[in-house]
């Protein structure tokens, strides 16, 4: 597929991070040295000027592409791309957008892009998803949230329960499926006599009802109902109203004046406290400990990092971080942060979405990107039909939808014509799962 990624910053890097291998991709942006850094990295092709130009995206060749991704951090720059990219090709169109403000205006159909991805609203959905499953470092929903993709860092609270055991003795829930085990870089489809270590990490696929237990096998704990945001800005909104609308309460702790007011006007059902994270006597004073969960959206790395370290000192058993700067991420899992987010990534994944091949429903990237899931459909002719779902290389099948009903196979059960897999492989193995499929 002939891709053009308008934008080379942190979202557009992602994305090429994601597509250049399998796919023809050309690159525009007005930053020379970012298209440098990319072009080194990676097979593209490299196009400096604003995608606002007609002759920019003509010499990018957007005429012959497939797809135009608009990724810069400028939603209307995002928005005349692809206004100019429908006038100038037959190309599909995706555009990202900082906040929430377009969204309603795409869903309507007022907007003629073909999708239109929200980086606040995908950050949101992540904590939300997250929220579910207590314990998880990554989850994710399959299949009309049938099926939830779990990542489990074994170092955490989850070590007692599971380090040390072989699989078929942990006690793992019915209905769900280790589909990796990921040691020392690499990984494999564990079977049930392998002994998970201290440093492993588990990906897993589960019913809803097995990753509630999943949950408590990993931290003893149900999903979080009551949510302390530290934050009110674009991304602390945007976290507050879907967890608002999931029917969670939310506090939220912001000190600026204005924004805490703005929150209160438009987040009705919040309670909005104009106050700082950072003031242990307001944490104390106002029972913030009390909450299930601290979610810090300040948009100041360090500033989150003293506040989700303050948090956990007064009582909060679960903290999430929304980075600013993704290499902060090490930073605040050795302070004891439990789950971090990159709003680049969750918007890279979405985008990313329309490259795959129709049969595939859905995906998702995970692991830093070492990880994509993907749904499906088992053709006819697909020679691993009638095979055993394990006969897949490189790849690990957690799920089956068949007929309507979802399967947690073992390796025993066969892959018929039809089943909808939900599969775990790397990037560089998309292209040939889909294939194979």
């Amino acid at each position: 597929m002939r891709v053009v990624v308008v934008g080379a910053g942190q979202v557009g890097h992602t994305v090429v991070k994601s597509l250049a291998e399998a796919h023809e991709c050309t690159v525009i942006d007005i930053d020379r040295t970012r298209l440098d850094a990319l072009s080194h990295a990676y097979d593209v092709r490299t196009a400096h000027g604003s995608g606002t130009r007609r002759e920019t995206l003509l010499d990018a060749g957007v005429a012959g592409a497939d797809l135009v991704l608009a990724c810069t951090s400028r939603d209307e720059v995002n928005l005349v791309t692809a206004m100019l990219a429908r006038r100038l090709s037959s190309a599909r169109t995706v555009v990202r957008a900082t906040g929430t403000d377009y969204l309603d205006a795409w869903r309507a159909g007022d907007l003629d892009v073909d999708l239109l991805v929200s980086t606040a609203f995908e950050t949101a959905s992540a904590v939300e998803r997250v929220l579910h499953v207590p314990g998880a470092r990554h989850v994710d929903f399959f299949a009309r949230g049938e099926v939830v993709v779990l990542g489990v860092d074994v170092r955490g609270t989850a070590s007692p329960r599971l380090a040390g055991r072989p699989l078929r003795e942990a006690g793992l829930p019915a209905a769900s499926r280790v589909v990796a085990l990921v040691r020392e870089g690499t990984w494999t489809v564990p079977a049930a006599h392998e002994v998970v270590l201290p440093d492993d990490w588990i990906i897993a696929m589960a019913s809803p009802s097995a990753a509630r237990a999943w949950s408590r096998l990993v931290t003893g704990a149900d999903p979080v109902d009551d949510v302390v945001v530290f934050g009110a800005g674009r991304m602390g909104r945007a976290v507050a109203q879907v967890l608002l609308d999931r029917g969670v309460l939310v506090r939220i702790v912001e000190p600026d004046a204005a924004r805490a007011r703005a929150a209160a006007a438009a987040l009705d059902r919040a309670r909005v406290f104009r106050a700082s994270g950072l003031d242990p006597a307001f944490l104390s004073r106002e029972r913030i400990g009390t909450a299930g969960a601290a979610v810090l959206a300040g948009g100041d790395d360090s500033r989150n990092l003293h506040a989700a370290v303050l948090a956990r000192l007064h009582g909060i058993g679960l903290t999430m971080a929304v980075l600013e700067d993704p290499a902060a991420a090490r930073v605040f899992e050795a302070a004891g942060t439990d789950v971090t987010i990159d709003p680049g990534d969750e918007t890279a994944e979405k985008m990313a979405r329309f490259t795959f091949d129709e049969r595939t429903r859905q995906m998702a990237m995970l692991g830093d990107d070492r990880f994509e899931v993907l749904d499906v459909t088992v053709r006819p002719g697909s020679r691993f039909a009638y095979g055993p779902v394990d006969a897949l290389p490189g790849a690990g099948v957690g799920a089956i939808v068949r007929d309507g009903t979802v399967l947690f196979p073992d390796g025993r059960d066969e892959l018929l014509p039809g089943d909808r897999v939900v599969v775990l492989t790397e990037p560089a193995r998309v292209p040939s799962i889909e294939h194979d499929l």
